[in-house]
Formats: C-alpha cells, sequence, structure tokens
C-alpha cells in the first residue's frame, strides 16, 4: 500500500490541550508554505517510483483554514503528483465552523471522499474551557454542510475526561454525537502533553481532572454505547460500521510505509522512519534553497521493527496476526516475545490464540503498560 500523509500546521486558535505541530494562522506565510509544500511533493516523487495511492490524509493544525484558493492549489498538486487507485481514500481533517459550503466543494471536486472533523464534546462549557471556538450549532451545520455537498464518510473526534466533566455530560455526548448516524467516531482520553496550556496549568494545580475511576467508566460506556449502535471498535479509540474504518490510521497500526509531507510530518519509507523540521521557517528554508527539509533520518534495526509491529498493531483490537508476523520478519512471534507474551497473559491483558496475539477488553483500558513490554 502506498499511504501520503500532508500536514498544514496552521490554526485560527491554539486549543488547551494540543501538542501536535501547529502555529496561530494569523499573519503567517500560508500562500508560500503552501507553495512549498507542493515543492517538497515534487522533490520526492521524483526521486521513488510512486505505485498507486491508495490512501491520501491531509491533517494539521486545520487544513481547513486554507482560503479556497489555496485548497484548490494544493488539491489539484494531490491530483497531479499521487494518482490514486479506483477506490482510494483522500481524507481531510477540518473543524466545525470551517466547513463552509465552497470549502467542501472544492474538496469534493479534486476526489476528497472522507472528513474528520474535531468535535470533541457536545457541551459548549466544556468547549470552552478546552479552548474550542466552535458550538454545538457549528458541529449540526457543518455535518448538514457536508450532506449537502455530497460526503457520506463523515467521522468526528471526541474527548473524554475533560477537566470538569462528568460522566453523565460525556453519556450525552454519545448521545448527540450517535444521533448523527455517522460512520465513524473516534474517541480519545484526554492525555496531558508538555508544552501546552494545560500542562503549565496542571503544573500550578490549577487543573482538576475527573480522575481514574471515571475515565475507566467512562470508557466502558464509549465501547458499550458504540457496539449497541453498531459500531465496531476495530481499534483502541475508533469504531466504525463495516467497510468505514480508516484506511489511512489502519497504514500506521499495521507498520506499514507512508510518505510524510509538510512541516513536522514524519515519514516511514524503505528501512528509514523520517521527520521533517517543525518550526515553519525551519521547514520553509531548505525548501527556498532547493533541499528536503528532513532534519531527523533513522535506519531501522530488525529488532527495533519488529517491537514496532506489536507496540503498533496491539492497539488493533484484531491484534498482531502470527502468520503475517512470522513471513515479514523470518520468526516466530511467540518466541521472539515470549516472556512479553506469558507475562501479559497472566495479568490478563493479553491473549493468544493460534492465529493472533491482541489485547482482552481489560487490556484496552490498560494498551500503554501493555505496549511497554514489548520495547
Amino acid at each position: 500500500m502506498t499511504a501520503v500523509y500532508i500536514h498544514i500546521p496552521f490554526c485560527e486558535h491554539i486549543c488547551y490541550y494540543c501538542d501536535f505541530n501547529k502555529v496561530f494562522l494569523e499573519g503567517q506565510p500560508v500562500d508560500e508554505y503552501v507553495d512549498l509544500l507542493i515543492k517538497e511533493m515534487e522533490m520526492v516523487t521524483g526521486r521513488h517510483t510512486m505505485s498507486p495511492v491508495e490512501t491520501v490524509f491531509v491533517g494539521g493544525g486545520t487544513p481547513t483554514t486554507l482560503t479556497e484558493a489555496q485548497l484548490a492549489k494544493l488539491c489539484s498538486a494531490i491530483s497531479r503528483l499521487f494518482p490514486m487507485t479506483k477506490n482510494a481514500e483522500f481524507s481531510f481533517e477540518a473543524n466545525p465552523g470551517d466547513l463552509s459550503i465552497s470549502k467542501l466543494q472544492v474538496m469534493k471536486d479534486y476526489g476528497v471522499n472522507r472528513l474528520s472533523m474535531g468535535v470533541q464534546s457536545f457541551n459548549n462549557e466544556l468547549l470552552k474551557k478546552i479552548g474550542r471556538i466552535h458550538t454545538v450549532d457549528d458541529v449540526y451545520q457543518s455535518v448538514n454542510n457536508a450532506k449537502q455537498v455530497g460526503f457520506e464518510n463523515v467521522s468526528i473526534d471526541l474527548i473524554f475526561s475533560l477537566p470538569g466533566q462528568t460522566e453523565a455530560d460525556f453519556e450525552d455526548t454519545l448521545t448527540k454525537a450517535l444521533d448523527l448516524d455517522l460512520p465513524h467516531y473516534s474517541a480519545y482520553s484526554l492525555i496531558i502533553e508538555p508544552k501546552t496550556i494545560f500542562y503549565n496549568l496542571m503544573q500550578k494545580g490549577k487543573l482538576i481532572l475527573p480522575g481514574e475511576d471515571a475515565e475507566a467508566n467512562m470508557y466502558e460506556k464509549l465501547m458499550s454505547t458504540m457496539e449497541k449502535h453498531g459500531r465496531k471498535q476495530y481499534e483502541i479509540s475508533n469504531f466504525a460500521k463495516p467497510d468505514y474504518e480508516s484506511r489511512h490510521n489502519i497504514v500506521y497500526w499495521s507498520n506499514e510505509h507512508y510518505f510524510g509531507f509538510g512541516a513536522g510530518a514524519h515519514g516511514y519509507i524503505g528501512e528509514t522512519r523520517y521527520a521533517n523540521y517543525g518550526p515553519l521557517k525551519k521547514y520553509m528554508q531548505p525548501l527556498q534553497n532547493g533541499d528536503l527539509p528532513t532534519f531527523q533520518q533513522k535506519e531501522l534495526s530488525l529488532k527495533e521493527k519488529m517491537e514496532e509491529e506489536m507496540f503498533l498493531g496491539l492497539r488493533k483490537v484484531a491484534g498482531v496476526d502470527k502468520a503475517h508476523f512470522q513471513a515479514k520478519f523470518g520468526q516466530s512471534l511467540d518466541a521472539t516475545f515470549a516472556n512479553a507474551i506469558d507475562k501479559t497473559i497472566e495479568k490478563g491483558w493479553l491473549e493468544s490464540t493460534p492465529e493472533s496475539v491482541r489485547l482482552t477488553r481489560r487490556g484496552r483500558f490498560l494498551g500503554n503498560n501493555v505496549f511497554q513490554e514489548f520495547l
């Protein structure tokens, strides 16, 4: 599979929990960034024999902060440089409130067929507390706009265990999210990352979170409610109707190869993982001089590749396939990770069948603890 990730780092507002590579939109050289991003894509495709692309994901930041003209220029370049297979998945991240009919039409005209919308909550007070600038009404309007233009594959992201959030509030958010009858939902527990506003508040003792028990109860409610409404859990945080799983994210969890373009983007080609400069000027300057903006490359050892296969693959509900592992690495999964498998099975976190190893339902609550055992 050939997969492509493209990063747009601009945001109209910086959310309090976000640690992704992003900059405040106002006063930024957006047009020049788009031009240089296209230049990076041209340089890389000129050096590789490209197979037809099966999935493209434009993320951020907020890609839909781009104007219609900027979106058209970017999408035109993507179509030109990355010929896609007949049933390719072409996704854009979006924020509610940014999705005007005109922007949606531009994306639709260039073949975008999936939207991933950062909703986070259906409680306006909570949205303010986490630094979101959209309202619940914006969510409904954006979903209606998308459907009006013809988008059927729409996903929304939710966050639980937010400051001041109760279990009842999260249950209400789930109900309202599912009332939209979308084919895909993602829901993540809030993680406090360094260099975020929430991290600084936590350091000062000013961030009050629901606590571990409430967080676990919210996750249990999430899994049972999604199952009840026909959205099958296929990854720790992702739920979908059949055939609507995120094919792009499955590339990551399956430890497959992908190209990464844009400020702060990562890629994995051949034996090498690489990363671009994150700060805008550092990303743009090499391209202005005719060089690629890569600042880090690492060729993975066999041991590292096998470890990645486990801690990424175990995120999937189906787990890691033993026959695939044997074919890919020439080694038995059971023999290579015997100690880690035995230890996590004993704790009730993992189960092993003749075909695969996978997290138990209990193990899904403690994913990071499980993954650590395989490193």
